[in-house]
């Protein structure tokens, strides 16, 4: 039982100690995502330890040290995503449709076939605002029925797993499709116009992820999200940002997204809605984002039901009103000096490899 104590006791704290070394390399970024799992096999460490552990050598016993205390670590990184903490964006029962602005997000898996199981999800929803991922020319004619549904559409259909489909009952404005890194990665900014004629500032984004067989570094990734940031935090006007962002939320990349851009996570103080990976239950992380600015307060946050995706699709209902902003500033991350340096780097790192 030892060897077995201190092999798996070894694995649980290299795991946990590389994603505290700032390295783009996805070595060391990968190891942010299975937080939760972490935490559950050094609790189970724990228990093993205790219960069939009668007298331990002192370098077992220092290990137990070592790893009660990152148990403690990551709990205290995973509380703020439970209902246990203060939820960052406020709820509302309260519905003014004419300011109501909801959204499905949806990472449909570009060799999936199950378009009407997609179409499916979309008109179950009845989201105003719904946002394709991984979909390439193919998967734009599957689709081509939600036309009638929604008239208002901008279209990057591309043939390597970051074309986007963009679907809206409501007017879009100023729409521009960018590349802002990568050549053959797409973000989508565009203004919405709710029923009452606010403007709403949207950004659809899928940066790749820090995985050997995508981008063996996270540098085209957090440079994306941090120039986005910048954007969506100088926008006079209410902002979302959404897509599968390839990162969870705990992650450092986007609590410094969060702090950069000052908008705010309504997962935050209610739960993690993991969303990939849909046939892995032990192995899901949250990937599918939707962040919003103080002017809105939640009125639902849901998964909806999987079409033989590797992602769930996510729901998220807003409620725009111009006074929420005043009563939810104090709930934005504030950025140290140490991030905002950090963020300079990021945005201006050399991606030409």
């Amino acid at each position: 039982m030892e060897i077995t104590l201190y092999i798996l006791g070894s694995l649980i704290l290299i795991c946990s100690l590389l994603p505290l070394i700032r390295h783009d390399y996805w070595t060391f970024r990968v190891f942010e995502y299975p937080r939760i799992q972490k935490l559950a096999i050094a609790i189970l460490w724990l228990l093993l330890y205790m219960l069939f552990v009668v007298s331990a050598s002192l370098w077992l016993n220092l290990m137990a040290v070592a790893i009660g205390i990152t148990a403690i670590c990551l709990l205290i990184q995973i509380i703020p995503f439970t209902p246990l903490a203060k939820k960052q964006v406020f709820g509302t029962k309260e519905t003014d449709k004419s300011n109501s602005l909801s959204i499905l997000i949806s990472n449909v898996f570009e060799d999936n076939d199950d378009y009407q199981g997609c179409v499916d999800v979309v008109k179950k929803s009845n989201a105003d605002l719904v946002l394709l991922l991984e979909t390439n020319h193919r998967w734009e004619k599957e689709t081509a029925v939600l036309d009638q549904d929604y008239p208002h559409q901008i279209k990057v259909p591309i043939d390597n797993t970051y074309g986007m489909l963009m679907f809206s009952k409501l007017p879009f404005r100023d729409s521009e499709v960018k590349y802002l890194v990568e050549e053959e990665i797409p973000s989508i900014h565009t203004k919405i116009e709710l029923p009452s004629g606010q403007l709403v500032q949207v950004f659809a984004v899928h940066p790749t992820p820090p995985v050997p067989n995508e981008n063996p570094r996270s540098t085209e990734r957090d440079k994306e999200l941090l120039l986005v940031a910048d954007q969506a935090k100088n926008c006079k006007l209410p902002v979302v940002v959404i897509g599968d962002l390839n990162d969870v939320a705990w992650s450092y990349t986007t609590e410094l997204f969060l702090k950069m851009s000052e908008l705010l996570d309504p997962r935050r103080g209610r739960g993690f809605f993991n969303t990939f990976h849909a046939k892995y239950p032990l192995m899901q992380f949250p990937l599918d984002h939707a962040f919003i600015s103080a002017h809105f307060k939640l009125i639902s946050l849901r998964k909806m039901n999987n079409f033989n995706s590797d992602h769930y699709p996510i729901f998220v209902h807003l409620q725009y009103a111009s006074q929420n902003e005043s009563i939810q500033e104090d709930n934005q991350l504030e950025a140290s000096q140490a991030d905002k340096e950090i963020a300079a780097e990021k945005k201006t790192a050399d991606t030409s490899d």
